[in-house]
């Protein structure tokens, strides 16, 4: 799948000439659903497919007007699940669960995560594909984790043991006033590859080179709820795990549509 992802990044990152793009971006966005007209700029600026599918919103169509303890969504999608991490697990699909050390690379930072709670948010081709920090903080360092590139479709979701701990994935470290904050862009086949705004790079180099890889910013930058972390190329996946006590949470339905910047529960007190 690794040549598909490969084709797909490339054909991403041609030229689309400008006559063809209005009719092209359309056709696309009513084939999947995409809301075109939430862009910050006209289809016909969009110089290739990848700069439409990592689309930047106007401003406005995402606010973050929180109360100063509401923990926001950090992506568009669909809430898959949230919860608990019990035993040091996170659950993947009905029957099939992974463990918090195999998604993160690191069983230290895993058993800080124990006890607390994570959710997993699957974004559609349809999606705004831009992940923010859902919480005030200090940005501490990103993990690439080299993986494979299971397709996130529910069926493979329901079938692949450990699917979001085996793709190719990048983890966003944060410390916030309740503790850690881990959120983790989950790649997938298609996906050409993951942005990271602070780094000011993307994830198709260190993929070539297929190792892990830990990156401490410095000076730490500080970020604010709303703030853009990253983002992805066409759909994929995001885990967000936080500490013990960091909040109470009351997030939608599992299957439920959400929206970047919307309450996903309430903070607490947390662990330093």
């Amino acid at each position: 799948m690794a040549w598909y992802a490969a084709l797909v990044g490339w054909g991403a990152r041609r030229p689309v000439p400008r006559p063809l793009r209005r009719p092209l971006y359309g056709a696309f966005s009513r084939l999947v659903g995409a809301d075109l007209g939430e862009a910050d700029r006209a289809p016909v600026d969009f110089a290739t497919f990848g700069e439409m599918f990592a689309r930047r919103l106007r401003p406005g169509a995402r606010p973050f007007e929180l109360p100063a303890t509401a923990l926001a969504c950090p992506c568009d999608g669909r809430l898959a699940v949230a919860g608990p991490i019990a035993d040091g697990t996170l659950v993947q699909a009905k029957g099939i669960d992974y463990r918090v050390a195999d998604l993160l690379c690191d069983e230290s930072l895993a058993a800080r995560f124990t006890g607390g709670w994570f959710t997993t948010i699957y974004l559609s081709p349809a999606n705004y594909h831009r992940v923010h920090a859902p919480l005030d903080g200090e940005l501490v360092g990103y993990d690439y984790v080299p993986g494979e590139l299971w397709p996130v479709s529910q069926r493979f979701v329901d079938g692949v043991d450990g699917l979001l701990a085996r793709n190719e994935r990048a983890v966003i470290h944060l410390d916030t006033a309740v503790g850690r904050v881990a959120v983790v862009m989950v790649s997938a086949v298609g996906v050409g590859n993951i942005w990271l705004v602070h780094l000011g790079t993307d994830s198709r180099g260190w993929r070539a080179g297929g190792e892990l890889r830990r990156i401490s910013p410095s000076p730490r930058p500080r970020v604010r709820r709303g703030d853009e972390l990253g983002a992805f190329l066409l759909g994929s996946t995001v885990v967000l795990l936080l500490e013990p006590g960091a909040v109470t949470a009351s997030p939608p339905a599992p299957g439920s549509p959400v929206r970047c910047g919307q309450p996903l529960g309430q903070t607490g007190g947390g662990r330093a």
